[in-house]
């Protein structure tokens, strides 16, 4: 099938998809997102919505209707949607965000209308370009800012699609985080400690658990910023 196709038996785990009902699945275009936190626009829309049963009717709803992933139209059936992105269907006014379950799976929860344009995003990169400050977010957007108060791994609540900061949340003690590796891959907990590259937090069950600090993306105080159950 080509460079344009995986073995479904192959794919990554992360995908919540069937392995067994065919031979090949769609790989994703590059884009900011890995194989393991991301899934083609195509599979999505085929595979877990069940709004299209080929993939040459995926391509036409693309085509024919208002797609939008992060409030931007998408038409390409192989676009890789990732982790926190927001998915709109505009002709059924039905909203989505993409997030990892509690198995480790890519999982679209239903969400709200205002809550498609907003979302969070976590620093991975800064520096300094003509005297401003400018951060690279996970997401692979990049936002020229002129504050110097923001540190890498913080999360920036950003507005879509004009990526305007609305909240920025450290991640610090006291602050909810949600899992995105490790042993408890989407759950949440509230970090008690950091010690240089590691967190220890306590989850809803009140154990303390100690995970990487890459695996600990800051979504809140009091409440999670965004909905991030079913």
């Amino acid at each position: 099938m080509g460079k344009d196709h995986l073995k479904r038996l192959a794919a990554p785990r992360s995908w919540p998809i069937e392995r067994k009902s065919g031979t090949f699945i769609a790989k994703p275009n590059p884009g900011p997102h890995s194989l393991e936190s991301g899934i083609p626009l195509g599979v999505l829309i085929k595979d877990i919505l069940g709004y299209a049963r080929t993939t040459r009717e995926t391509k036409k709803i693309l085509q024919n209707r208002n797609i939008l992933v992060d409030g931007i139209r998408r038409k390409e059936h192989r676009f890789i949607v990732g982790l926190m992105d927001t998915l709109e269907i505009s002709e059924l006014k039905k909203y989505y965000r993409l997030i990892f379950d509690k198995k480790g799976k890519l999982s679209l929860i239903e969400i709200k209308k205002e809550d498609a344009y907003i979302k969070p995003c976590r620093i991975r990169g800064k520096n300094k370009v003509r005297g401003k400050t400018q951060l690279s977010l996970f997401d692979g957007r990049n936002i020229v800012t002129d504050k110097d108060d923001y540190k890498v791994n913080d999360t920036l609540m950003i507005s879509l699609p004009d990526q305007e900061i609305k909240k920025h949340i450290k991640l610090d003690k006291n602050v909810l985080v949600f899992l995105t590796g490790g042993k408890h891959i989407g759950e949440l907990g509230l970090v008690e400690d950091i010690i240089s590259d590691k967190i220890r937090y306590k989850a809803k069950t009140g154990e303390v658990f100690e995970t990487l600090k890459k695996y600990a993306f800051a979504i809140g105080k009091e409440k999670p910023e965004i909905k991030l159950e079913k």
